[in-house]
């Protein structure tokens, strides 16, 4: 479920926002961001204090096989 956010301080952008959420994963979110919020890129790169965003949802984590370790010292 997608999470509303108030812009609470000053300086702040989208990917900013988006990397205290969710992390080094939230780089690939910007677009789903922008979809989200028509108009915010016409306030420009700051977000205004006060500023209600959506944030999109993170998607799950593939799950990964298991590797195999070879060990070659026993």
């Amino acid at each position: 479920m997608a999470e509303t956010i108030t812009v609470r301080g000053e300086g702040i952008s989208l990917d900013l926002l988006l990397w205290r959420r969710y992390g080094v994963r939230g780089q690939a979110l910007v677009e789903q961001a922008l979809e989200l919020n028509p108009g915010i890129s016409a306030l420009g790169a700051i977000l205004p204090l006060g500023t209600v965003i959506i944030l999109p949802d993170l998607p799950p984590v593939p799950a990964t096989p298991p590797v195999r370790v070879v060990s070659l010292f026993g």
